[in-house]
């Protein structure tokens, strides 16, 4: 069984907990362990505990992130001890990328990262896409390590260390094994082992699911808002407008050569259903209860997120649990497709 040690910054704890859901299934399958600071007990040394972990880790997942970077401790100290054990041979240190930030100047930037390309995992618009591939590469790497370590025992047994070329003496077997086995049982005496899986069922309220949505509305007007501005600057002919209206919504109207050839509007609620919701139309001027598509808020144990009403089935997608970037990207691809078909 290999052991896993999240290397993070507390401020990505949410993110950290999402990564532990989607690799439980490797749990259950005896296939890995896990450890990050949250297993550390109560007046335990905490420096001493991540130490010992850290040293005693197979694989070293760096959870990278612009606090991550920024955090001496997670930087300075757990990052390069990760890279040194990486460098003798002695673990694998996996960086996974959680939001976008300058990591590929950093000391493990000529590792591959996860998930593919290196793209952050809140930048994916279903971020359950994103965790599955983080989990996948993660079970490749472990596996791979299964199948070089009967090798390496084999080459142990007749005296030799895998990591070098030439013998070296095996441990000395003048020396009682309850000796050892004692001493292991004294160091660890003050540290009483337990899981580390110890998330519970996060419960949402009525204040988190307004707070989600009406963030996820702001984050998505200046995505339309930048769209429509980059979209102009690479075509000559195309001229756009993006207008904030009253009761929170906006529309978005591209023109070519003057004349509309786009335009949708989006708003918060629609057809009674509340503030649970947004909602997207094909007319710059619908009003709140015309709408050709909405996103309502859902939520699993651990996260929210949005599930279209899935009135655009030959998109595929009124399944997905969509993010505040998924969300945005849904909506911005019924918009523009209007161009492009």
């Amino acid at each position: 069984m290999a052991k896993l040690f999240f290397s993070y910054c507390h401020a990505d704890e949410a993110l950290r907990d999402r990564l532990e859901v989607h690799l439980s299934l490797m749990k259950n399958q005896g296939l890995i362990e896990t450890w990050h600071d949250r297993g550390i007990t109560a007046g335990s040394n905490i420096d001493t505990a991540i130490d010992q972990n850290l040293e005693s880790a197979d694989v070293i997942l760096l959870l990278v992130s612009a606090d991550f970077l920024a955090s001496r401790y997670c930087y300075s100290i757990e990052m390069n001890r990760a890279l040194e054990r990486e460098a003798e041979g002695t673990a694998r240190v996996i960086p996974v990328i959680l939001e976008p930030c300058d990591w590929h100047t950093a000391p493990f930037g000529k590792l591959l990262a996860v998930p593919k390309d290196g793209k952050a995992v809140t930048t994916w618009p279903n971020q359950a896409e994103a965790w599955t591939d983080v989990a996948k590469q993660i079970r490749k790497a472990v596996e791979g390590m299964a199948r070089v370590a009967p090798k390496a025992a084999t080459l142990m047994g007749r005296g030799f260390d895998p990591g070098w070329d030439i013998a070296r003496p095996v441990a000395d077997v003048g020396q009682p094994a309850a000796s050892s086995a004692m001493q292991a049982l004294g160091q660890s005496a003050q540290e009483r082992p337990r899981s580390s899986n110890l998330r519970l069922k996060k419960e949402f309220t009525d204040f988190d699911r307004d707070k989600f949505l009406h963030d996820t509305f702001d984050y998505m007007a200046k995505f339309f808002s930048a769209s429509l501005d980059e979209l102009a600057a690479r075509n000559q002919s195309i001229q756009v407008r993006f207008l904030p209206l009253a009761g929170q919504a906006f529309s978005a109207t591209i023109y070519r050569e003057g004349k509309t050839v786009a335009e949708c509007s989006i708003r918060v609620g629609g057809l009674g259903r509340g503030s649970s919701s947004l909602s997207f139309s094909y007319s710059a001027d619908a009003g709140a209860n015309s709408f050709n598509e909405m996103l309502t808020i859902e939520s699993d144990s651990q996260a929210m997120h949005f599930k279209p009403m899935g009135m655009q089935f030959h998109r595929g997608e009124q399944n997905s649990q969509l993010s505040e970037q998924g969300a945005s990207e849904y909506f911005w691809g019924m918009f523009i497709e209007q161009l492009q078909r």
